[in-house]
C-alpha cells in the first residue's frame, strides 16, 4: 500500500510537495519492476554503455533531447507565423524521428535508478510518450491538410514536453539521477599520506572499507602483496563498492553491475559514466598508507622521498 502523502512543509510550495509526494507512491511500483526487468534483458551489448554515455563521461540521454525538444519548439513558433505550416511539420518530423533514440538512451539509464528515482521517472517517460503521441497526431494532420488541428495538437505535445522535461529536471538535480556521486570526494580529502590500517587487517583479493577525512575508501590487496584503494561509494549511484567482487583486477559495484579496475579506479563498463577516484599506496613499518591521486602526477615527489623509507604500490 502507498503512504499517504504527508503535510507540506513550511515554505514547501505545492509542486514540490506534489513532486515529493510523487517519489513516494509506491503504487506504480510492480509496474516498474517489469518495465525495469525488460529494458535491462534488451539484447543491446556493447551499445548499452554507449547508450549510458560511459565514452562521454556522463549521461547521453540529456544530450539526444535536444534535437526533439528543439525541434518542436522551432515548430511551435513557426506555427505562430502565418505561412510557415510546411516548414514546422518538417520540424514536427525530425523531432518524432529523434525522440525513439533518445528514449531508447534515457529508459537504460532509467533502469539503473533507485526506486524513488524510478517513480519520478516513470511518470516523465509517460509525459514524453504523450508528447509523441500528440505530435504524431499534429504530423497526420498537417500530411492530411487539417493545419488548424496540426497546430493545436502541436501546441499540446509541447505541454507535454514541458511537464516531461520539468520531471526530468528533478530527476538530474534534485534526485541527482544522473550525477558523479564521487565528485566531491578530491574536494574533501586532504593532501598527503593517511594510514588507513596494517597490512594483514587487508585479506588478500577481499574488499576493505575504511575512511579517510569521513570519505568512505575500499582498500584491496592484490595476492602478491600490492594495495589499490579507491573511493569507496560507486560514482553511478553511491553503491558501496566494499561489497562488491573483485575478480581481474576490477571491482564491481552490487547495486547495478558498474566496474571499475583497481589501478586507477576507470570505469571499464557502465551504467557509471564516471571513474572512481583513486589513491596512490604505500605500506610503511607495516602500516597502509594512502594519498588521493593527482591527475597527471604519479606516486612520488622530492618531499616523499625523504621520508619515505618503505615501498610503494600505485603509479
Amino acid at each position: 500500500m502507498s503512504k499517504k502523502p504527508g503535510r507540506r512543509r513550511m515554505g514547501q510550495n505545492r509542486m514540490l510537495w506534489l513532486l515529493d509526494a510523487l517519489e513516494r507512491d509506491s503504487r506504480a511500483d510492480a509496474a516498474i519492476d517489469a518495465l525495469t526487468g525488460a529494458v535491462r534483458a534488451l539484447p543491446l551489448g556493447r551499445a548499452r554503455d554507449a547508450l549510458h554515455g560511459r565514452w562521454l563521461g556522463h549521461p547521453l540521454h540529456p544530450l539526444m533531447v535536444q534535437v526533439p525538444v528543439g525541434s518542436w519548439m522551432s515548430a511551435a513558433v513557426l506555427d505562430l507565423w502565418p505561412g510557415r505550416s510546411r516548414e514546422a511539420g518538417v520540424l514536427v518530423g525530425v523531432g518524432l524521428a529523434a525522440a525513439g533514440p533518445a528514449a531508447l538512451a534515457g529508459a537504460v539509464d532509467w533502469a539503473e535508478l533507485r526506486r524513488q528515482q524510478t517513480r519520478v521517472g516513470l511518470v516523465h517517460a509517460v509525459a514524453n510518450a504523450a508528447a509523441v503521441g500528440l505530435y504524431g497526431a499534429s504530423l497526420v494532420s498537417r500530411v492530411r491538410g487539417r493545419s488548424v488541428a496540426g497546430r493545436a495538437y502541436g501546441f499540446l505535445g509541447l505541454t507535454a514536453v514541458g511537464v516531461g522535461g520539468m520531471l526530468g529536471g528533478h530527476l538530474a538535480y534534485r534526485q541527482a539521477s544522473g550525477a558523479n556521486h564521487a565528485e566531491e570526494v578530491p574536494h574533501v580529502v586532504r593532501a598527503g599520506w593517511h594510514r588507513v590500517g596494517t597490512v594483514d587487517e587487508f585479506p588478500a583479493g577481499m574488499p576493505v572499507r575504511r575512511a579517510v577525512d569521513d570519505v568512505p575508501v575500499l582498500v584491496v590487496r592484490e595476492t602478491g602483496g600490492t594495495f589499490h584503494a579507491l573511493a569507496e561509494r560507486c560514482s553511478h549511484q553511491a553503491g558501496p563498492l566494499s561489497e562488491g567482487t573483485v575478480a581481474d583486477g576490477c571491482v564491481r559495484c552490487p547495486w547495478h553491475g558498474s566496474v571499475f579496475r583497481l589501478s586507477d579506479g576507470w570505469n571499464v563498463r557502465g551504467p557509471a559514466t564516471a571513474p572512481q577516484p583513486a589513491f596512490d599506496t604505500r605500506v610503511l613499518d607495516g602500516h597502509v598508507e594512502i594519498r588521493l591521486r593527482v591527475d597527471g602526477v604519479d606516486g612520488t615527489d622530492e618531499g616523499d622521498q625523504d621520508e619515505d623509507q618503505g615501498p610503494r604500490n600505485g603509479t
